[in-house]
């Protein structure tokens, strides 16, 4: 299993990186402000970033090191990419299955079956550890509903009514996600989803979670050798990584919804983390991601028993695991891809 390396955040904007020997030198008005070794790193992740030299970018490019850039907000917008990794015939395989909808269905029906099982797992963990705290038979109904969604899914006959099912499942799920929040019920409520831009400060945290998620499937799946754009659920779109965004089905749950309500619920994130933009936009402020990707890091360290390889592996290498399982799936070493069902 690939080792998990450590991933530089620069979350002040309008930084400047470049490169000194083998150090990546952060500087601001010129200045030197700090310098990290690179050699132990794996990922850069830029927040508003105002540029970076072009020979630290060759240097990340020939070292396979990802270099990305986001908005301030947390929106991906470009990354340095070197020669693409892999074999050429595991991306002609994953091609021609995406180009045939039976094949892609295949892979798709137990992605989202996956998302929705983790979903209800979440509720059901909610009633194990909160029942007193909770309306009990309303988590129960949603989750009752989830499982049958989960039969649903797994039998669906086409793409579009896969996506359906997921779509009235995830509304099923978020209606009761308010619920969950246990602390901090006046700075932190949660009525609807929203994205761009998200309109609360669980949405800002939720948008700002996903997106880091896509990075690391994105970094994954090209890691192995597959082509992040090319999906299997999630349609073909000039920029979109529609494979990443597939694989980020399965996580969103476990990593990123639980991940957030445990930062509220332990009040390691808070009300003043967050600026509250004029037109409505809410975002998590330099103070906030900080917080935010601190406990996030910390997150990734943390090991569990992968449920099909049976074997320990960190937080942060889920991902890379899951790759390496679809990518195996493609090569026929497997009879099916088994998504990831945390137990």
């Amino acid at each position: 299993m690939k080792k998990l390396l450590n991933t530089l955040y620069i979350t002040t904007p309008d930084r400047y990186l470049s490169l000194d020997g083998e150090n990546v030198v952060i500087s601001a008005d010129r200045q030197e402000i700090a310098r990290v070794p690179l050699h132990n790193l794996e990922r850069i992740m830029a927040f508003g970033c105002s540029g970076a030299s072009p020979a630290l970018m060759g240097k990340c490019v020939s070292e396979s090191r990802e270099l990305v850039f986001m908005s301030r907000s947390g929106r991906f917008l470009a990354r340095a990419e070197g020669e693409v990794n892999g074999n050429v015939l595991l991306r002609r395989t994953q091609y021609r299955t995406a180009d045939d909808p039976e094949k892609s269905l295949t892979i798709a029906r137990n992605i989202i079956a996956a998302k929705l099982y983790n979903s209800r797992w979440t509720l059901e963990r909610t009633m194990r550890d909160h029942s007193m705290r909770i309306d009990l038979s309303l988590f129960t109904e949603k989750s009752q509903y989830l499982q049958n969604a989960i039969q649903t899914a797994v039998s669906a006959p086409d793409a579009d009514t896969l996506r359906g099912i997921e779509g009235e499942a995830a509304s099923v799920y978020f209606s009761v996600f308010d619920d969950m929040i246990l602390q901090q019920k006046e700075d932190f409520r949660f009525t609807v989803r929203s994205r761009r831009p998200p309109l609360d400060r669980v949405n800002a945290m939720l948008s700002f979670a996903y997106s880091l998620c896509t990075g690391m499937c994105t970094a994954a799946l090209e890691a192995v050798g597959l082509d992040p754009y090319v999906g299997f659920l999630h349609t073909d779109r000039p920029g979109r990584r529609s494979l990443a965004l597939d694989l980020v089905e399965e996580f969103r749950a476990l990593m990123c919804d639980r991940f957030v309500l445990t930062l509220i619920n332990k009040r390691t994130i808070a009300p003043e983390h967050f600026d509250l933009r004029e037109d409505g936009a809410v975002l998590l402020n330099d103070d906030g991601r900080r917080v935010f990707i601190t406990a996030w890091q910390n997150r990734k360290d943390d090991e569990l028993r992968h449920p099909f390889l049976d074997e320990k592996v960190q937080w942060g290498m889920l991902p890379y695991a899951q790759a390496l399982l679809l990518a195996r799936y493609l090569r026929g070493d497997l009879d099916a891809y088994p998504p990831f069902l945390w137990k």
